[in-house]
């Protein structure tokens, strides 16, 4: 009878293990997946901090966390990177976020994403999402003093992630 009862609890065991064993882990030397992010429900705060772990935005409406870094907002070439970690147990992560994403400056200039570069999809997905960094032959970053990475429709209607920028 015993027996009978632990079969569930290993199960269940196993299945959260699984889940935990498959999110990704962190690339030695890269300390933004290591790193605790500041929790952003409507909007994120940036907060001043050295290195990437300092720039890492969180949110965790509905039942997707997301989390974003910006790879090169200091210093972009062709492109304006940021690495992005969706993680949930119940909801398919296989969109298309090119699709679902915005960037807007504090200059006014807004642009679409070229590439969502992930995996198809399940329940922890880590890609990157990629911008041009000029828009109408203007660079998207100059003289901005903030950027916001708006994501649409990932579990929430929307999510804003915002970093100060020199």
């Amino acid at each position: 009878m015993k027996a009978v009862h632990l079969l569930p609890a290993l199960v269940i065991s196993l299945s959260v293990a699984g889940c935990a064993a498959a999110a990704p882990s962190a690339a030695p030397g890269n300390a933004a997946q290591q790193a605790p992010a500041a929790t952003a429900r409507a909007e994120s705060t940036p907060s001043p901090s050295a290195g990437a772990a300092g720039l890492t935005r969180s949110d965790e409406q509905g039942a997707v966390t997301v989390k974003v870094t910006p790879l090169n907002l200091s210093s972009a070439g062709a492109t304006v990177d940021f690495e992005v970690d969706m993680n949930t147990h119940s909801v398919d992560l296989g969109m298309n976020l090119a699709s679902l994403a915005t960037l807007t400056t504090d200059t006014g200039l807004r642009v679409a994403p070229v590439k969502w570069e992930a995996p198809g999809g399940g329940h922890h997905v880590s890609g990157r999402l990629v911008f041009p960094s000029s828009v109408d032959g203007r660079p998207l970053l100059k003289g901005a003093t903030k950027v916001t990475l708006l994501l649409r429709d990932v579990a929430a209607p929307e999510r804003t992630f915002v970093w100060s920028i020199q």
